[in-house]
């Protein structure tokens, strides 16, 4: 592989091609910029704050004319010290001290005008001259405060004196980019290009701005026309070139505009490792890598580019959070939280890193860790206060510490700040609906659902409470229905729609629909017990002549209910979202953001065990015992539900 050599300047042919141009066309134009300056002393017309690259065109010949303005020049340098070293007045002495340019010529004028206004006849001439001199100096001074305003202004007034100087059509473009003014900019930055087309960094101002536009196509010729500038490294040949660090961008710049095609990762690759080659210390082009072998699910390599990366630079706080963001991709968490703890080591306020370690702690669920993420997350939207992620998942913290007030008080904010946050809204009519307030959890489901229409989790809990809370078997057919149209293999939707036909007393209706039930989710024990319940019921009824529909059996079911017997309205846990959880979103410099949310932890229905065992286990008792052994077994199979679903997991 060939090698090149960085220099550490940036490339110094532009701002002075003089220096490396051959003789006389190097001397001859050294020689011309003494009489230049010094036309620029004697009368400050025309003034510009950059006089490199082509402001001056090289003289390359003796016959230019220009050079009669060096020998003239000479000429007089060479009469003004002969004139300081043959005489031994005040004056000549005066003059000596021209080797201090500015302050020189001050006293000079002034040693002058001193002589002048002494001789009668040309005392009064002196002084308008000096008046007229001060005041032309006095109002130039002004205006000249104006173009030092902004560097806009001082750019664009350069322009006007000199108009071969790319550095200062780029400097402009700059200015206004600043101001995301872009078409306007990359007028400027095309003109740059014109007036001197082998500058690297010109090229890439207009593919940078073409990227700004949304132009693509455009941006990437424009980075490869400054690729193309660029040295080429040439295998098994080895030789030394200066290349300006900045010009190395060009490739990372390209990379990164064509990696947002999937089909072209791999291209992008190759140009990291080419600026790689070109410069093994390039930690940008380690970085940019890293995130691409990210993209490309290749969490090994990337920690591989990271970790040479932090040989290049340990002090580096956003290399150490994309490490631990490495690590978090190749399920390591507590390597993770170690390498975040460096990045918030080497920075204690790096807000991605206070939040994502905060996060990651939080979802350990850890007790010893929650303390901790807790003062991460407020030391964050510290620093975001317009973030509501922060707040939300304060706001679930709060929740796993059974702090009722201060995960709704924060919930509320993040949802402030974020109308419809999807999370946050979930959660606050969780936090309702655990905390007994079904009547408060009722309306923030209700903006869930304006916002997300489809919320399976939103419209399982609204059907839950409006069945067992406000006796809405109506509404809650609704809420199920809506998951079955959207998603008619949702198990938990039709499960609950099965519960919503089994209070209707329509039994054959719930027979078929927890049979359907069952062949989505063969697994599910709970259904096919609740199936075997229904079937029971089914058999009892029929035994006894009573009518298994609704419409059939409304009467006989009113009398049912007079009589305590099973089949009344009673508390229905529809598919478990009562335990179900939302979480947030994670930030992430090296891989965006990802959303992910918990699965719904599953419950049977209650109302449906109870009825079921209750016709097989109580048949010769009292009216009195009846009830009162229905309301221990109730109980009973309740919480055994609940011991259920916390072995399982679920």
């Amino acid at each position: 592989m060939g090698s090149v050599r960085v220099a550490s300047s940036d490339r110094p042919w532009f701002d002075n091609p003089a220096a490396v141009s051959p003789a006389p066309t190097k001397q001859l134009t050294f020689n011309y910029l003494l009489p230049v300056n010094a036309w620029l002393l004697l009368h400050p017309s025309e003034l510009c704050c950059d006089w490199t690259m082509g402001t001056i065109p090289l003289v390359e010949t003796f016959l230019d004319a220009r050079n009669l303005a060096t020998l003239a020049f000479y000429t007089l340098l060479g009469l003004l010290a002969y004139h300081s070293l043959r005489y031994s007045h005040s004056s000549a002495k005066t003059v000596r001290v021209l080797y201090v340019p500015s302050m020189g010529f001050c006293v000079l004028v002034a040693h002058g005008f001193r002589i002048v206004s002494r001789k009668g006849q040309l005392k009064k001439v002196s002084w308008l001259v000096i008046s007229v001199l001060l005041a032309t100096h006095a109002v130039k001074t002004f205006n000249r405060n104006w173009d030092w305003e902004s560097e806009y202004t001082l750019f664009t007034s350069a322009l006007k004196v000199n108009k071969h100087n790319a550095k200062l059509w780029n400097n402009v473009g700059h200015a206004l980019e600043n101001q995301n003014n872009y078409p306007r900019a990359l007028r400027y930055f095309l003109q740059a290009t014109r007036v001197q087309p082998d500058d690297i960094g010109a090229h890439m101002n207009v593919g940078r701005t073409y990227k700004n536009l949304n132009m693509s196509r455009e941006a990437e010729e424009a980075y490869l026309i400054a690729k193309s500038l660029m040295p080429q490294v040439i295998p098994g040949r080895k030789y030394a070139t200066r290349v300006a660090p900045n010009h190395l961008n060009v490739y990372i710049n390209l990379a990164n505009l064509i990696r947002t095609n999937e089909s072209r990762l791999e291209e992008a690759d190759q140009l990291y490792r080419q600026a790689i080659s070109m410069r093994p210390d390039f930690k940008q082009a380690y970085i940019s890598r890293g995130e691409l072998l990210l993209k490309m699910n290749k969490p090994s390599e990337a920690r591989d580019a990271y970790l040479r990366a932090l040989e290049l630079d340990r002090t580096n706080p956003d290399l150490w959070y994309n490490l631990a963001i490495v690590n978090i991709e190749m399920k390591e968490p507590l390597e993770a939280l170690k390498n975040f703890n460096h990045a918030l080591e080497l920075n204690p306020r790096h807000k991605l890193a206070l939040f994502n370690s905060a996060l990651l702690m939080q979802e350990s669920g850890e007790p010893k860790f929650r303390p901790e993420a807790n003062r991460r997350f407020l030391v964050y939207v510290e620093e975001e206060p317009e973030d509501a992620n922060g707040y939300f998942n304060l706001g679930m913290l709060a929740m796993d510490a059974g702090e009722g007030a201060a995960a709704e008080r924060w919930m509320r904010r993040a949802i402030e700040l974020q109308a419809g946050f999807r999370s946050a809204l979930f959660n606050l009519a969780l936090l309702y609906s655990q905390a007994g307030r079904e009547p408060d959890a009722l309306p923030v489901l209700d903006e869930l659902l304006r916002y997300h229409p489809d919320h399976v989790k939103g419209l399982i809990l609204k059907g839950d409470i409006l069945m067992n809370h406000r006796k809405d078997t109506q509404g809650a057919k609704a809420c199920f229905q809506r998951i079955l149209r959207t998603d008619p293999a949702n198990v938990q939707g039709k499960h609950n729609l099965c519960v919503v036909y089994f209070e209707e007393r329509d039994l054959p209706r719930a027979e078929r629909c927890l049979e359907e039930t069952l062949a989505l989710a063969p697994g599910e024990e709970y259904v096919r017990r609740h199936l075997n319940i229904v079937r029971g019921k089914m058999a009892a009824m029929s035994a006894a002549g009573q009518p298994l529909s609704a419409a059939e059996g409304a009467t006989a079911s009113a009398q049912e209910q007079e009589k305590g017997g099973g089949g009344g309205e009673g508390e229905t846990v529809g598919a478990g979202e009562a335990d179900g959880r939302e979480e947030g979103r994670r930030h992430s410099v090296a891989m965006g953001t990802a959303a992910g949310e918990k699965n719904a932890r599953k419950s049977s229905a209650s109302r449906l065990s109870d009825e079921g065992q209750s016709e097989q286990r109580t048949k010769g008792k009292s009216t009195e015992e009846i009830k009162d052994i229905e309301t221990k077994r109730a109980a009973a199979l309740k919480r055994l539900e609940e011991i259920e679903r916390i072995l399982s997991g679920d």
